[in-house]
Formats: C-alpha cells, structure tokens, sequence
C-alpha cells in the first residue's frame, strides 16, 4: 500500500452557524489540497455545531440538503476525501449525529454515531451500521466521538478491511464555563484517547487518527486534540495543545513510519 497523507482538523464550530463553519471548512479543504492531501477529518457536528435540537433547531440539517450539498461540491475538482459532521433531521424522530463522506463533488458515503449517551439521549437517535470507506486503494472506517467506548465499531473495521479508523469528535466539557480549567479538559480527552485507542488499534492491528472541535462556543466548550496511533498501539502524533488548527501527517502504511508535513 502507498504512503497516504491525511489531516486532522481541530476545529471551532459554533453552534447553528452553518454559514460560518461551511466558510471555515472550504478553507481547510483547500489547504489539505495544497498539500495533496488525501484524507481530511473534521470533528463531529462540525458543519453544524454540536447541539441540542431544541435549543439550536438551525443546527438541524439534511443530508441531501443545500448545506451539506455546498460542503460535498467543495470536493469537486480535488483528489481528496472529506469527512465531515451534522447534526442529521429524521422526520418524525430524534436526529442522528452524522459524518458524510464526499469525494469529487459527489456524496460518497455516511456514518451515523452508535453510541449516544446517556446525556444526549433525549435529543439524539443512534446509529446502527458500521461503514467503511475508499479512497484510491486505501480502506478506512469511522467512529465519533462517545464511539469511542464502543469497542466493536473499530474490531468490525478492521474486519471489512480498514486500515485505519477515524474518531471524530466533540467531548464537551463540565463545570461552569467562567472557572473551566482548559488544560485539564484537553488531558482529560488526550487520555481517554491513549487508554482506549491505543488498546483498539494493538488489538486489531489498525491505524485510529483523532480529531476534535475546539473552542468555547455559545454554551459549551470543547478540548480539542488531535492524535495518531500506530498499529502497534503506540501514539506517534499528538497535538501540542487545544488551540484550533490542523495536523498534516503522511503515514507509510508498509513501513509503519509517520512523518508531519508541512
């Protein structure tokens, strides 16, 4: 297999402002693209905020919808894959947390988040397919963010051949936002992510890349973080804090060797 380069965007996506995130969004895919990028995560809800339906209802939107249409063409003319989430309407229901896959222009794929917890149950539907994806000859799945306590997610990736599984995610944080402890928080998802994704990707012999929103939004805030772990189950990236930004790495999935890119 070919060395892939992939990036990993920590990012700010303030709730319900769609128009504001998808600006933000073009400018990361164009940038991945510069540096021929194929793979671009986004953290969960990024499109849309991470958001409770009923105090956000903007945040609420379609997969064949104009805004998620907007971020698909945003692919067109590109060599890349973009990975990135809504909070996804089901008439009648509770909506799903959702990452879309596009790929020159066109909407490639979806993956609905599994594992709600206990917290969200009363705004948000789970889930209940494990997907894997392609791009140019490489396998990957996803996984987001409370996903992350759903072992068989990453075991039944690897089982449909990916080689690597995104976690995309938007852990808020607790306490009140004037006294929150920021340095904290980012530790406290930084090691969430070394205790169990680095078990996972020993286990079943997987690369597993991480990316978080961050930032303080309306109501919430978010840690950030972005890693990689290696088959092996060693963490061989890790961002240097929660500040918003991207990490460009280039992974040799035969040697097993990464290497940031500028």
């Amino acid at each position: 297999m070919k060395k892939f380069r992939i990036a990993l965007v920590q990012m700010f996506s303030e709730k319900g402002a769609v128009e504001q995130n998808l600006i933000e969004t073009a400018r990361y895919i164009d940038e991945a693209e510069k540096r021929g990028v194929d793979v671009v995560g986004f953290p969960e809800a990024s499109l849309s905020g991470y958001s409770d339906r009923g105090k956000f209802p903007e945040a609420v939107l379609s997969r064949d919808g104009p805004e998620a249409a907007q971020f698909v063409k945003m692919t067109e003319g590109k060599n890349l894959t973009a990975l990135a989430g809504i909070i996804e309407n089901n008439p009648g229901m509770k909506p799903y947390v959702t990452h879309l896959v596009a790929r020159k222009g066109e909407l490639a794929g979806f993956y609905r988040k599994m594992n709600i917890i206990e917290e969200d149950t009363e705004f948000a539907s789970a889930g209940d397919e494990v997907n894997v994806f392609g791009h140019d000859g490489l396998t990957f799945g996803m996984a987001v963010c409370s996903d992350i306590s759903m072992e068989r997610i990453f075991a039944e990736c690897a089982r449909m051949g990916a080689a690597i599984v995104f976690e995309l995610a938007a852990p808020g944080l607790y306490g009140e936002q004037a006294e929150r402890d920021w340095e904290a928080g980012y530790r406290w998802w930084e090691g969430e992510c070394r205790k169990k994704l680095s078990a996972y990707a020993k286990a079943y012999g997987i690369w597993i890349a991480v990316a978080t929103q961050a930032g303080r939004t309306t109501d919430e805030d978010f840690p950030g973080g972005g890693y990689l772990f290696s088959p092996k189950g060693e963490r061989v990236y890790a961002t240097k804090d929660w500040q918003p930004g991207v990490s460009y790495l280039e992974i040799d999935f035969d040697s097993g060797t990464v290497r940031e890119i500028d």
